[in-house]
């Protein structure tokens, strides 16, 4: 059964679901983060089977997210890379955690914390505004019409109800 593309969708939710929208992606991207670069130590880790991983890997690879470098010629061997796109993906998955660590974790605590080298405590992910530093929450932050959205659209009037407060 095919899945419904997101790709084009005027959200950028929307959009990032439909490029990470299934349970490996995410979960390759964190042993990215976690140091894993080599095919094989992916596969290990995740217990993930070969062709899904390349499929995932493959489609990070494609959309920017990571980068293939030759660490080995004879036979040809690559490590996957983040790059500068894969790596701003942090602050995502940092936010899952803390959200999990919260309300997932069992009676022993999270299973995983992180730890902030600059001020060397533990660190839970914050939503802030990149204005004024100050937290955002659901109850104090709407979303609002952004230059990207199509014209056509936006002036439908259940996209403007949506948008308007």
């Amino acid at each position: 059964m095919r899945r419904t593309s997101f790709a084009n969708w005027p959200c950028s939710i929307a959009r990032t679901m439909d490029l990470l929208g299934d349970w490996w992606t995410p979960l390759v991207l964190r042993e990215a983060f976690y140091g894993i670069k080599r095919f094989d130590a992916f596969q290990q880790e995740l217990g993930i089977a070969r062709n899904t991983l390349t499929d995932r890997l493959r489609r990070l690879v494609d959309e920017g997210l990571m980068e293939k470098r030759a660490y080995q010629t004879d036979p040809v061997r690559y490590d996957y890379v983040l790059t500068e796109m894969g790596r701003d993906f942090f602050g995502v998955l940092a936010a899952m955690n803390s959200w999990g660590n919260r309300w997932l974790s069992g009676e022993q605590g999270p299973p995983v914390v992180f730890h902030h080298d600059r001020c060397g405590h533990q660190a839970d992910a914050a939503v802030v505004c990149a204005d004024c530093g100050e937290p955002m929450t659901a109850e104090d932050t709407r979303p609002r019409l952004g230059p990207g959205y199509p014209p056509h659209l936006a002036e439908r009037p259940d996209i403007q109800r949506r948008f308007t407060a």
